[in-house]
């Protein structure tokens, strides 16, 4: 027979006033007779289960086990069992446990139930850690949420740190949370918890959280220092990506893309190779050739991402093919075309030739007389002005 004991008296996110977390926790125990264990209580913020008990028993046996996770059994020498984060229990899918005691048919068994509307929780939820100390976390609304359901995200990062709200939401077009931006986020060994918690006029939402180990959503930075020196062959050179929890130099291996430059794009290989030091030769360099060098890290056997990061910026290096001197004498040779066509054209546009070279003029041949001739010809034959003369006789008179 179910009796309903102490709701819990300090859940995680259950101090938050507006935005109280919808669970209960069910207890059960032998039918036959009354249990001497009684006032189970779940303090979720640090993980620990305790419990009261009206006989002094010496121990206790602790066994917690989650619907997708394994059983977790643990002995005590008193009435508080600690739940190690590192066991990554999430609660919303409901948790299972049992306290006894050691060589008696003495036990209670309990469990925490979510409550809320069911399909009200958020779905998708993923974070991924950028820039060293910038973490975003995005998520969906629930498929039967309703329409007003507002989410709101809590984390705490360590056992030791308070936990906090979300300082800068990202909402879609109807004002919703649907996503959470970070600042200064310090990446820790243990998992960190996250809870999206709910709420509506029309009913209560179902919560949702997650143990996420930071190291694991990081997105690595580029190597730093990326440095080529050719002679025969070419060395390359780089320091390890930025972290802001591991400085072993051991910890990260490497992607090297080299490409010929000069090579169409259809024809264009990469030359890839993974490496675990801070060093590379590269042996098949062609000093007339152009190449485009980058690189990227991931994590190797520490606690660092096994994803890779991002790309470093390329680089250049190699004379590749000579163009200058081609551009140098198609400039020499334009410039020529260029100084005997312009005056050419000038010339022919704006001025005469004749008025510049005026004719020399040529003593006179006397044995052509053709010229002067024909202008007495011209002359001769002009047609003459006819005219009327008048006589006046003058008579003296005497």
């Amino acid at each position: 027979m179910f009796d309903s004991l102490g709701l819990i008296c300090k859940i995680w996110w259950c101090m938050m006033l507006f935005h109280p977390l919808h669970a209960d926790i069910q207890c059960t125990g032998p039918e036959a007779q009354e249990s001497p264990i009684t006032n189970v209580t779940m303090n979720w913020r640090k993980m620990e289960l305790s419990w009261e008990s009206s006989k002094n028993f010496s121990k206790y046996r602790c066994t917690v086990m989650g619907r997708d996770t394994g059983i977790v059994m643990k002995q005590m020498n008193s009435p508080l069992c600690k739940i190690s984060r590192e066991q990554h229990l999430p609660l919303h899918k409901g948790v299972f446990f049992t306290i006894e005691v050691p060589n008696t048919n003495i036990s209670k068994n309990c469990a925490f139930i979510p409550g809320g509307r069911n399909g009200s929780a958020i779905e998708n939820f993923s974070c991924v850690i950028y820039n060293i100390s910038l973490m975003n976390c995005t998520w969906q609304a629930g498929k039967d949420a309703p329409g007003d359901t507002q989410y709101f995200l809590y984390w705490q990062n360590s056992r030791d740190d308070d936990e906090m709200e979300c300082e800068l939401y990202i909402k879609d077009e109807n004002g919703r949370n649907t996503g959470c931006r970070f600042k200064n986020v310090r990446i820790v060994t243990e998992g960190s918890y996250f809870l999206l918690n709910g709420s509506s006029k029309d009913s209560p939402i179902q919560f949702y959280d997650e143990y996420i180990q930071l190291y694991e959503i990081e997105i690595l930075t580029p190597p730093l220092n990326v440095t080529v020196i050719c002679t025969k062959d070419c060395i390359i050179t780089w320091q390890p990506p930025l972290t802001s929890h591991m400085e072993n130099r051991n910890c990260f291996k490497y992607e090297i893309s080299i490409q010929n430059k000069d090579e169409p794009k259809p024809e264009k290989k990469n030359h890839l190779v993974t490496v675990t030091n801070n060093r590379y030769e590269f042996q098949n360099y062609n000093e007339k050739k152009k190449y485009i060098l980058k690189i990227r890290a991931r994590g190797k056997g520490c606690l660092v991402s096994s994803n890779w990061g991002e790309w470093s910026g390329p680089i250049e290096f190699g004379q590749g093919k000579d163009y200058f001197i081609f551009v140098i004498l198609f400039l020499i040779a334009l410039g020529t075309i260029s100084v005997t066509l312009i005056p050419y054209c000038l010339f022919k546009r704006y001025c005469s030739f004749k008025s510049i070279f005026s004719p020399i003029p040529q003593p006179r041949d006397k044995f052509n007389t053709s010229t002067d001739e024909d202008i007495q010809k011209e002359y001769v034959n002009l047609p003459k002005k006819s005219c009327t003369e008048e006589v006046t006789t003058v008579e003296e008179m005497t």
